[in-house]
């Protein structure tokens, strides 16, 4: 293989680039040990409904679990069948989530509080340290610390000297 080859390559595995993958992992948050604990939520307004099991909250929407903290304009929460705890909470208008050193922001995003799930969606942007991931969709298993990033996947990555 000539110099010039190897250069091209070796460059290209050290640039920030898009990653052509459908799908790329990553490490997020540390709420392993927060996923039995109480989810607390604060609005500026909530309105229930009984009969169906919903609760909206509007107005900076501030919910705590642990270490983990999310944040909305409004946020739905869906008690399960028995209304005895929260089945999922589902976030739109710009959501933020935070977990330990780790952010991320979508247009919209659904925990389901039951599998420790987080769905965020849409021009989703994680930030660990001074490295950055862009995608469509991120999947986060509150459980094992992971995250899935599909739909055209953009990471920016610092070595400690930039």
């Amino acid at each position: 293989m000539s110099f010039i080859k190897v250069f091209f390559i070796s460059l290209a595995l050290a640039l920030p680039s898009a990653t052509l993958a459908q799908g790329f992992e990553v490490a997020f948050g540390t709420s392993q040990e927060n996923s039995d604990l109480p989810v607390e939520v604060n609005a500026d307004s909530l309105s229930v409904d009984q009969e169906n099991g919903t609760a909206i909250f509007r107005g900076n929407v501030r919910i705590k679990q642990g270490t983990m903290r999310m944040s909305a304009p409004e946020v739905h929460v869906f008690y399960n069948d028995s209304n005895s705890g929260i089945a999922r909470l589902e976030g739109f208008g710009g959501v933020l989530l935070v977990d330990g050193p780790d952010a991320a922001e979508s247009k919209d995003a659904v925990y389901r509080v039951e599998d420790s799930i987080v769905v965020m969606t849409g021009d989703v942007l994680v930030t660990q340290g001074t490295n950055t991931l862009q995608s469509q969709r991120m999947t986060v298993n509150l459980e094992t610390g992971t995250a899935q990033m599909e739909g055209r996947v953009k990471t920016i990555m610092r070595t400690e000297d930039n």
